[in-house]
């Protein structure tokens, strides 16, 4: 059977990477983007996992592999050749996830340079479609001839064996002579790439090196927002595959990344800092070896010399008297709503400040069992985004969710009814615990003095809090958020000095 793909590869190879793209979009939407370009993209895609999974290289000869597949062996002993593939490879060797996601990126960016045309001329993309071609024809006709064999058996002896033979004995030669034909110019075709391989190369290396950058930030990010985001279990390969091509080829999400693990860490201490000692109570008296929680009497046996060495022998065992503490039981509070304005002025460094705070959010309240909702806003006529991060207290959040948040960007203008009525809807919804509303805007917008009455007495009736942070980076106005809200910050400078408010206050 004529291969396609031209890396040796097992069993276990081709059903792991079939795997990886039965349930990778990314990675379907190349197979079908490169399909269309060139034949055998998929056999192609296949040679770049192995380039990255396999320990050791064997390639097949070349009558071992379809005509149609030639340019791809050029393409590969190109990237073989370069000393970016060996750093690539330290990565990515017999690691199923990591070497899909470097086989998609480097697959993209080798496409990149078949569609600018800076790998491959169009007449040379017709050559290839030439040879698959002819291929497929010599491959038909070679199964009419099995078919004409078969007939002239089973008449043998009877009229027509003759005919059939004959037909048979001359499609053989029509087919040997195509295939004589056809290796000259797959020879031909190779030999053409092969020249062109000086002005090539340097590009086929930049797009390495490339590569390599991106797996190396989008293999870290992707644990960081898995381990921040999705509860810390252990996801699929094709979903740790999605999550760093998205890394990868979104820089608005590589800086909110960095952001967010800053101000994770920064939140989470401040609140250790203020809160964690309070939630601890003295029970009972027990054996340890923290001398923090020691019992006086234990003190006494210092001032004796005996005495004194048998307490370090008691510390060392861990058995000295001291304070057991119990955690008081830390029930779910009321849900965590966050208003997001999307307005156009908030492009930029402010969209990417204001979820960053979002999603540090979202991580206080899972923290504290909270319901977390997203409502993202811009225009009247637009309409809302609003996102249920953990519908249930205690599951962690759908990275799917996280990314459809981090992503959005209505633009447009500023209305500030429509999100805080959305808000409201979800607080009546769970009566039994006080909610709380963070509302993060730049922007100036008038509200109705009927339905802020209304809102007030709302508010008071279901006893929620709306804190408020102005970014007023440019004009804004103080007022337009006053009205409504019970705390507001104005955040001058975006930095992740400004969220310390923020985070102790909701």
């Amino acid at each position: 059977m004529t291969r396609t793909h031209w890396v040796e590869v097992d069993a276990y190879d081709r059903a792991a990477f079939a795997n990886l793209c039965a349930d990778s979009a990314a990675l379907q939407v190349l197979l079908a983007s490169g399909g269309k370009l060139l034949p055998h993209f998929d056999g192609f895609l296949l040679d770049l996992y192995a380039l990255c999974y396999k320990l050791n290289i064997v390639l097949h000869p070349p009558e071992a592999v379809t005509p149609g597949a030639t340019f791809f062996r050029v393409l590969i002993d190109e990237l073989r050749g370069a000393a970016a593939l060996e750093t690539l490879r330290q990565q990515t060797v017999l690691d199923e996830r990591v070497a899909g996601l470097a086989a998609l990126l480097l697959g993209e960016s080798m496409l990149e340079l078949l569609k600018s045309e800076r790998a491959l001329t169009r007449a040379e993309m017709l050559d290839l479609w030439n040879l698959e071609q002819q291929a497929a024809e010599i491959a038909e006709r070679g199964e009419h001839a099995d078919v004409a064999g078969e007939l002239a058996a089973e008449r043998a002896g009877q009229s027509g064996e003759k005919q059939l033979g004959e037909l048979r004995q001359r499609l053989e030669r029509e087919n040997a002579a195509a295939m004589r034909h056809l290796a000259q110019q797959s020879r031909r075709v190779a030999q053409a790439f092969t020249d062109s391989a000086s002005r090539r190369q340097p590009r086929v290396t930049a797009q390495l090196e490339r590569t390599v950058a991106d797996l190396e930030t989008a293999r870290d990010e992707a644990e960081q927002w898995s381990t921040q985001f999705g509860g810390g279990h252990q996801s699929s390969p094709a979903a740790q595959l999605e999550l760093g091509h998205q890394l990868a080829r979104n820089p608005k999400l590589k800086r909110m990344a960095q952001l967010v693990g800053r101000m994770r860490e920064s939140a989470r201490a401040l609140r250790r800092t203020l809160y964690e000692r309070a939630s601890n109570e003295v029970f009972s008296v027990g054996q340890g070896a923290d001398l923090s929680r020691l019992l006086p009497p234990e003190l006494l046996s210092l001032r004796h010399p005996l005495l004194r060495r048998d307490f370090r022998r008691r510390l060392l065992d861990g058995e000295l008297l001291v304070y057991e503490l119990r955690a008081r039981e830390q029930r779910g509070r009321g849900p965590m709503i966050v208003c997001l304005d999307g307005s156009s002025s908030m492009a930029g460094d402010k969209e990417i400040w204001s979820k960053a705070v979002t999603l540090t959010l979202l991580d206080i309240a899972a923290r504290q069992r909270r319901r977390f909702r997203s409502i993202c806003f811009s225009s009247a006529e637009t309409p809302l985004q609003v996102l249920e991060l953990n519908a249930r207290q205690r599951s962690a959040p759908e990275l799917s969710q996280v990314f459809a948040l981090a992503e959005y960007f209505p633009g447009g203008g500023t209305d500030f009814q429509k999100p805080l009525d959305a808000a409201l809807e979800c607080l009546r919804a769970d009566r039994r615990r006080r909610g709380d509303v963070v509302f993060i805007t730049d922007g100036e917008c008038r509200v109705e003095p009927e339905w802020l009455r209304a809102f007030q007495r709302e508010k008071t009736r279901l006893g929620f809090s709306v804190f408020s942070v102005l970014i007023d980076v440019g004009p804004s106005s103080l007022a337009a958020v006053t009205a409504f809200s019970d705390h507001v910050t104005s955040v001058r400078q975006l930095t992740d000095d400004a969220t310390r408010d923020i985070f102790l206050k909701v």
